[in-house]
């Protein structure tokens, strides 16, 4: 697979710089951290959307400790080497073109994992009703 074909897809964990904010993606206008910040995303959208707009919608993931008791993080370490969550009650968008993201070497989350993920947004937001 070349780099020029790449597409994230919904269920991947992609690498991104998740700053700078560029391209069409929204902003935080206080942002003054380092521009070489990786961080590896789960994405929500579908790749059709993905390639149409180089937006990509996506969960963040995090290993820091205090996610163990963060009531919307999903603990992903019996599947993970190390501690690590998905941080669902902080949705991002950004332009993945731009910021240059790749696949990630876990490449994706299981299906079990990745509805939870959606059902957890989804209490959150409640934007259909389950």
């Amino acid at each position: 697979m070349t780099r020029a074909l790449w597409v994230p897809e919904r269920q991947d964990i992609i690498w991104i710089h998740v700053k700078p904010q560029v391209g069409r993606e929204i902003r935080d206008m206080n942002d003054t951290s380092d521009t070489s910040d990786m961080h590896p995303l789960l994405v929500l959208s579908p790749k059709s959307f993905n390639d149409k707009t180089s937006i990509v919608i996506g969960l963040p993931l995090s290993n820091a400790a205090s996610n163990a008791t963060n009531p919307f993080a999903i603990d992903l370490s019996p599947s993970a080497k190390h501690a690590s969550y998905i941080i669902c009650n902080q949705p991002k968008s950004f332009d993945w073109r731009q910021l240059g993201a790749t696949p990630h070497p876990w490449k994706r989350v299981s299906d079990a994992i990745f509805h939870s993920a959606r059902l957890e947004l989804n209490d959150i937001l409640e934007l259909v009703n389950p």
